[in-house]
């Protein structure tokens, strides 16, 4: 009886350690996943021109569209900085969908499209110091769900990534 009883108490043990490590094993799947769809964003971003021309003056993307797939020319922001609420809400020109499979989904806007899975928000912001030459570029990268107004406080919730990095011109 006292061998049954020790037995029933590891086995109820071994499940709950098996549930909790499938948990944590798809949080950490899901967080991965979404720091890999920053970096593809981040990526783009640091693609764009912004440099100088061979006379010496500052050349910018100002046009390039990165919310659609294919990137297209123009109907973007490029570079352009953007709104200060544009890591907290969809801004049409900051945002873009994703589907499960790392796909664009979508055309941007502030809706996320019925097949989009994460959504990827980025910023564009001069560095104070050196507002004509350096730019601060962010990705945030979160599943689709609602955020409530205290979580827009936040940084990075579980199983979201983001990223920060900064751009400086460079002769072409």
């Amino acid at each position: 009886m006292i061998a049954a009883g020790l037995l029933a108490t590891a086995l109820i043990t071994l499940a709950q350690m098996f549930g909790l490590s499938t948990r944590s094993n798809v949080s950490s799947r899901n967080t991965t996943y979404a720091n890999v769809l920053a970096e593809q964003k981040m990526e783009e971003l640091r693609g764009l021109t912004w440099g100088f021309d061979g006379a010496g003056l500052p050349l910018s993307d100002s046009a390039t569209n990165t919310a659609v797939s294919p990137e297209q020319p123009t109907g973007g922001r490029g570079l352009e900085p953007s709104p200060l609420s544009a890591l907290q809400e969809n801004t049409d020109g900051y945002v873009d969908y994703v589907d499960n499979y790392g796909n664009k989904v979508g055309t941007g806007g502030t809706t996320p499209p019925e097949a989009a899975v994460y959504t990827r928000r980025w910023s564009i912001t001069p560095l104070p110091t050196n507002p004509n030459n350096t730019l601060i570029l962010q990705v945030l990268v979160t599943k689709n769900r609602n955020r409530t107004s205290v979580d827009q406080t936040v940084g990075r919730l579980p199983e979201e990534a983001r990223l920060v990095t900064v751009k400086t011109r460079k002769a072409q």
